[in-house]
Formats: C-alpha cells, sequence, structure tokens
C-alpha cells in the first residue's frame, strides 16, 4: 500500500507531518499570498518537490480522496504543481489513474488561449488541490477555471489549513474541503 516500503497509512501521514515540520516551517515575518502578514512561513514546496515528500503528498492526499470518482486533479500553477503531479503519479502506480490539471491565474493571450492546462475534457469530475490554505481563494479560483472550462469540481484537498478562513469560504460555495494537516499538528 506504500510503495513497497510496507509502511501503513498512518506510517505515511506521520512521515509527512515529520517531513514537514522539519523542512517546511519558517518564522519571521511574512506576507502571505492572501495579503495577510504572518509570524512563520510554511514553505511546503520544500516538501513537494522533494523525492520523498512527493511521493508521500501524493499518497496522503489519495487516500483522503478515498473512494471519490476523481477523473482529474487540479489547482493553481505554483504551488499546486508539484501537488497535481504527486496525485497523478501515485494514482496511476496504484491503477486508479487520474489526470493533472494546471490552472493558470488567466488564459494565456497565445497558442490555444487556455487557462486550465492538461487533458481536461467536459464533465471530468476534477478534485482541486492546493499546498497551504489561508483563504481557500486560490482553490475557489481554480475551481471556478475548471468549472468553466467544463469540468466538474465537488471536492477541495490540501496539505495544510492554516484556519484562516479557508473551509468557511470553501465550504459557503458548496464544496468538500479536506486537508491531512492544521497548525496544531504542526505544533506553530
Amino acid at each position: 500500500m506504500s510503495g513497497g516500503q510496507g509502511a501503513s497509512v498512518s506510517d505515511e501521514r506521520q512521515r509527512l507531518l515529520a517531513l514537514i515540520k522539519r523542512d517546511a516551517i519558517r518564522r519571521g515575518d511574512f506576507v502571505l499570498s492572501s495579503g495577510r502578514r504572518a509570524s512563520f512561513y510554511i514553505d511546503l514546496r520544500l516538501v513537494t518537490l522533494s523525492a520523498e515528500g512527493s511521493y508521500l503528498v501524493g499518497k496522503c492526499l489519495l487516500d483522503l480522496l478515498g473512494d471519490w470518482p476523481a477523473d482529474a486533479a487540479g489547482g493553481m500553477t505554483l504551488a499546486a504543481d508539484p501537488v497535481v503531479t504527486a496525485m497523478a503519479l501515485v494514482s496511476y502506480l496504484e491503477g486508479r489513474p487520474i489526470a493533472g490539471l494546471i490552472v493558470r491565474k488567466e488564459a494565456k493571450p497565445h497558442g490555444l488561449g487556455r487557462q486550465v492546462e492538461g487533458p481536461l475534457r467536459p464533465g471530468m469530475r476534477a478534485v482541486v488541490v492546493d499546498d497551504t490554505f489561508t483563504t481557500g481563494g486560490s482553490a475557489l479560483q481554480a475551481a471556478a477555471a475548471i468549472e468553466a472550462a467544463g469540468g466538474t469540481v465537488e471536492r477541495i484537498l490540501g496539505i495544510v489549513d492554516r484556519g484562516e478562513g479557508a473551509r468557511a469560504a470553501i465550504e459557503a460555495k458548496g464544496y468538500r474541503f479536506d486537508c491531512l494537516f492544521t497548525l496544531a499538528d504542526l505544533g506553530v
């Protein structure tokens, strides 16, 4: 169930949590993408772009997704890119392949003029993913773009919920929201 290493899902989640605590938490004065200020920053790309972290993110988010019938996972570029890729790769290895979708902030002005890149087809069921959630704005923007391009979105998943309003904003739009960890789990 875990890349041939014999670990349980619980063990994989604990390994991911340990990586995040060790590698991703920075203290200082930071401005978040939401515009809010924070005394710590969770730089999950240091985990999602590592070999072990990528596998663990893909595996743990697929486990969190459960049996929900997703055709694709997508999110806003840049933070969601490694999360999307990890989920697509691990889903293939587990025999339940889901496609990856990358959502741009706006449609590109050349080529095919797409805002959503990847094999999106009308009616595809997509789960929106992101690494860290503060207000939920990026995930909601990704969901709107995927829906405008013909996909359907019912669920939004992530790695860390900062507990600053994302859940309420996402659920107010009718989506189911789940994250692997909260700030309490990270000890910040």
